[in-house]
């Protein structure tokens, strides 16, 4: 089923991510949704989340601290911030929009699964709110080019908001790692291939204790034409639709054969 457009003119939007409340993106994301309402929310998370991926604090109490007029930030992950907003915060009247973002690094290929930008989004669409997680690619020299998702992100959301896309579905969009004049293009994109975090880095505490970190080495394969991953190579903007539903259809088919 397709979701009907959105009317961004005066709506009420929750903005949220998972890199914190006090990151740079979030601000950045916050003018974005200024520039079609006064009506904008912030719920996110008192610190960094990246790659907490979809998940939800279950087993302690969560805590929700107003920073300033419509602005909280939840000690717990981008999941939780997306669910206390919808049923406490803005439980008088929801969201017609979530936006998660502007997540600092890219979340492209395989990343979509370890994200908690994009499952923030994922838990807006399972609320039944149109959702859209929206990622800067980061150049070598660790500066974000903030520029052009400010620049071109209004104009996206409003093209993509006019006309609504399926309702178990999260729009992705990541942006190149370079100045907003310098953007190609935008394209709609599918999931590409690219493992990150393969790297594991041991070292000693100072107690003598051993610890483990996961590294952000990548495993890169040829970016296949189509993908996010061959679209952002180009310094274009990938827009991906991301499904809720992982079923494999074409397995389906062949186990309901096996099993009878």
């Amino acid at each position: 089923m397709t979701g009907g457009p959105v009317d961004l003119e005066g709506a009420r939007i929750l903005v949220t991510n998972d890199d914190g409340y006090s990151a740079a993106g979030i601000a950045v994301l916050t003018r974005i949704a200024r520039s079609f309402s006064d009506d904008i929310w912030v719920v996110a998370p008192e610190t960094n989340q990246s790659g907490t991926g979809h998940s939800l604090t279950l087993l302690r109490p969560l805590r929700l601290r107003q920073v300033e007029e419509r602005r909280y930030a939840v000690d717990g992950t981008p999941t939780d911030c997306v669910l206390l907003a919808v049923n406490e915060v803005l439980k008088d009247r929801p969201p017609a929009l979530v936006l998660s973002g502007v997540n600092q690094g890219y979340n492209l290929a395989e990343d979509v699964r370890y994200s908690g930008t994009i499952s923030a989004a994922m838990e807006g669409m399972m609320l039944g709110i149109p959702s859209i997680a929206l990622s800067q690619f980061v150049p070598p020299d660790g500066k974000a080019p903030w520029d052009t998702a400010e620049t071109h992100a209004p104009d996206l959301i409003r093209k993509l908001c006019a006309v609504g896309w399926p309702v178990d579905t999260v729009i992705s969009v990541n942006f190149p790692p370079c100045g907003a004049d310098a953007v190609t293009g935008v394209r709609a994109t599918a999931q590409g291939r690219q493992k990150t975090g393969d790297q594991i880095v041991r070292g000693t505490d100072p107690r003598g204790r051993s610890y483990f970190w996961v590294g952000a080495m990548l495993k890169t394969r040829d970016a296949e034409p189509g993908s996010d991953v061959a679209a952002v190579a180009d310094n274009a903007i990938s827009v991906t639709p991301v499904a809720l539903d992982a079923t494999d259809r074409a397995a389906l088919e062949d186990l309901k054969g096996v099993l009878g």
